[in-house]
């Protein structure tokens, strides 16, 4: 999708959100979630390292080959282009780690490693939690893995290959889902995929994070489409991500908020 049209989207995001700060929110349970969770502005003990990690990300100027099983083309980029281009900012991996923080889970899949920064986060929270990431880039996963050790995380399980091949054997080995962060392949087919095969695995209080929900018309229609399904109980739109709860105390509702 051009950015054009991604700013007219967003604007319109802006303009029809209804739910910031927590107004109009009547669940308790997901009104703490929207009021304090989202917007907290305190630096947690681990922002600094990771960011830092980041920095060092951004200014690294080896060359690997990118293998991308999306798009199905494979080419040569700096670790400093993959940095800029591809990593989540500051501003949503926290919010990504506050999540997981406020939630407690202690089994977490991501589905899209990159250089690890993002799962840097989600491992933080607890050394006792198994954190498991899927990878399709062997040199991606080369240096993510440079970076677990250099943030000392023992709790990451990197698991390299076509996510398309590997999930499923990796969910054999789960007997429960507490929190699932999507951000690997953009089309709609793989995220709906993606979803089916995680969903039994769901728990009431589990949660999924989808990443990118209007990076095309293809992917907003993944994520219209996981909203209306039976299990899903309650969304919330920040644009950049869409946040699904399972929770069946929940009345069947979807939120925007402007983040």
């Amino acid at each position: 999708m051009n950015k054009l049209k991604i700013a007219l989207k967003y604007i319109r995001h802006i303009f029809t959100a209804r739910h910031t700060k927590g107004y109009g929110v009547h669940s308790p349970f997901l009104f703490n979630f929207v009021r304090y969770i989202i917007p907290e502005k305190n630096a947690f003990y681990i922002y600094r390292d990771i960011e830092a990690l980041r920095d060092k990300m951004l200014a690294d100027k080896r060359v690997i080959d990118l293998k991308d099983y999306g798009t199905g083309v494979d080419r040569r980029r700096k670790v400093s282009d993959i940095a800029s281009r591809s990593l989540k900012s500051a501003k949503y991996s926290q919010l990504l780690f506050r999540i997981v923080h406020h939630f407690n889970p202690q089994t977490l899949l991501e589905l899209g490693t990159s250089l690890g920064i993002t799962t840097a986060y989600l491992a933080s929270n607890s050394s006792k939690s198994r954190c498991i990431t899927l990878e399709g880039c062997p040199q991606t996963a080369g240096i993510a893995r440079e970076n677990f050790t250099k943030l000392q995380l023992g709790n990451i399980e990197l698991v390299e290959g076509d996510i398309n091949l590997t999930l499923k054997k990796v969910l054999e080995d789960i007997a429960t889902l507490d929190f699932v962060f999507v951000d690997a392949n953009h089309s709609s087919s793989a995220v709906l995929n993606y979803f089916e095969l995680c969903l039994p695995l769901m728990k009431s209080n589990s949660v999924m994070v989808f990443d990118d929900i209007y990076w095309s018309d293809d992917m907003e229609l993944a994520w219209k489409t996981i909203k209306k399904h039976e299990k899903v109980k309650a969304t919330i739109d920040l644009f950049q991500l869409g946040i699904v709860f399972f929770n069946a105390d929940l009345n069947k509702k979807d939120y925007k908020i402007r983040y």
